[in-house]
């Protein structure tokens, strides 16, 4: 798969994508990221991105005429998916990120700055993502996010295949804890069942875990997970003891 992101900060791009996972997925070619700095597309001697906004108001707004041509220059003709990424966007999540890692044909993503972008630019975008209700100073960061999430669900990228499936909010709930050595550690000793060797209590400890975990923490996320009759059960149990 390949990523392309459009920035006036490429340099913020370049640093993270030069390590860990990400890295070694590149070099491995499981990915292609290309970093594209949208004031090589000004036409101004001062290769100028934004200006002040039609109306009046404070800041700056991205120019459309820059932004446009970058994006022209990057999808080449090819149907590659097309992400704005602004605080007006469906906010990602998971289920975003698997749906993206479908998209073979690749995905651009737009970095905005200043109070905004041009909003003509809509009209050449797929669709609009936000990371979180906050504001941020630019999009580099929500593309990274998003680059690094999709990442790890596409195939032979995790040295594990099983990690992406037991991560949190893969299957609805909150991951279990982990632990490792040593067994312990100021007093503060690892549950047994974990050492036990028994895979199959193992494997009912974790999913009590994960399910006590949401239930504390996001008990929102229960509601939206398709539970078994063994799950509700155990939620059965755990609503009593709390």
């Amino acid at each position: 798969m390949r990523f392309d992101v459009l920035t006036i900060f490429p340099r913020m791009i370049d640093f993270y994508i030069a390590e860990s996972i990400i890295k070694r997925a590149i070099e491995r070619g499981l990915i292609e990221i290309g970093v594209t700095n949208i004031r090589d597309f000004a036409s101004d001697k001062h290769l100028t991105v934004d200006d002040y906004p039609f109306g009046g108001g404070q800041g700056m707004v991205m120019k459309i005429e820059p932004l446009f041509n970058a994006l022209t220059h990057v999808k080449g003709g090819h149907n590659k998916h097309t992400v704005l990424l602004c605080p007006q966007g469906a906010v990602f999540n998971q289920d975003k990120a698997m749906e993206l890692s479908q998209k073979k044909d690749g995905i651009v993503l737009i970095c905005g700055r200043y109070e905004g972008v041009d909003e003509r630019i809509s009209l050449s975008v797929d669709e609009e993502i936000s990371i979180g209700d906050f504001i941020l100073t630019g999009g580099e960061l929500p593309a990274l996010v998003i680059i690094d999430a999709v990442t790890r669900l596409l195939p032979n990228v995790l040295g594990d295949e099983r990690s992406s499936i037991e991560e949190s909010f893969t299957s609805g709930l909150l991951e279990y804890p982990h632990f490792t050595r040593p067994a312990e550690f100021m007093g503060m000793r690892v549950p047994e069942v974990l050492m036990s060797g028994n895979h199959k209590e193992i494997l009912k400890w974790r999913r009590r875990q994960s399910l006590q975990r949401t239930l504390l923490k996001r008990p929102e996320l229960i509601d939206e997970t398709k539970l078994t009759e063994d799950d509700n059960k155990i939620m059965e149990q755990l609503k009593e003891e709390v």
